[in-house]
């Protein structure tokens, strides 16, 4: 994708999807080999790459990375390898709150798996369809065979900052009304008198 990664996007467009959409509009349709509008996540084998390896490779916006991959139980890079966090969680549709895919966090840790390594804060998203949705249309055809496009999976990768805080783009940033809000709390403590 060369170093300008929003080749295909017009000037002054970000892109910043939802889980929802990043489910529906482009994994859904990449594994139903339907055109995805625009087409800017590249397809990726991430596992040979370390995170720190992805620019010029995947689509970056701000400091994440978004790609294509197939979905594998080989997470191991040249150098470390992605290890799962917690549980999966579902992905639902913002409207009938209707179950579409999942989530999985990974957290990379340099070293050999699975018992040595550090933990770095690279951090990975991995979306995937359910396991009905994405063989929906392939049961219709039995007479001929198709390769199996349903373990498509998309990544968001991206490095926490060292104070803990996320950015993921989750929405949890102060409006500039709470802000407002918090100083006047400020101001009181300060202007108490003795």
């Amino acid at each position: 994708m060369g170093d300008n990664n929003n080749v295909n996007l017009p000037p002054g467009f970000r892109f910043y999807p939802t889980d929802e959409e990043l489910v529906v509009h482009f994994l859904q349709r990449k594994a139903n080999l339907l055109p995805c509008h625009p087409d800017v996540i590249p397809d990726l084998e991430l596992y040979p790459y370390d995170p720190w390896e992805l620019h010029g490779r995947a689509l970056a916006e701000g400091k994440q990375w978004y790609y294509y991959s197939r979905r594998t139980q080989n997470r191991v890079t040249g150098n470390g390898y992605w290890m799962p966090m917690g549980m999966e969680e579902p992905v639902v549709t913002s409207s009938s709150n209707k179950r579409v895919g999942m989530k999985k966090y990974y957290v990379f840790h340099v070293g050999e798996a699975p018992d040595a390594g550090n933990t770095t804060n690279w951090i990975m998203q991995e979306y995937r369809l359910l396991d009905s949705a994405s063989s929906s249309r392939s049961s219709r055809r039995r007479s001929q065979p198709k390769p199996d496009h349903s373990k498509w999976v998309i990544c968001r990768v991206y490095e926490r900052d060292n104070d803990g805080d996320d950015d993921d783009g989750d929405g949890t940033e102060l409006s500039c009304l709470d802000e407002v809000f918090l100083s006047l709390d400020d101001l009181d403590e300060i202007s108490l008198p003795n």
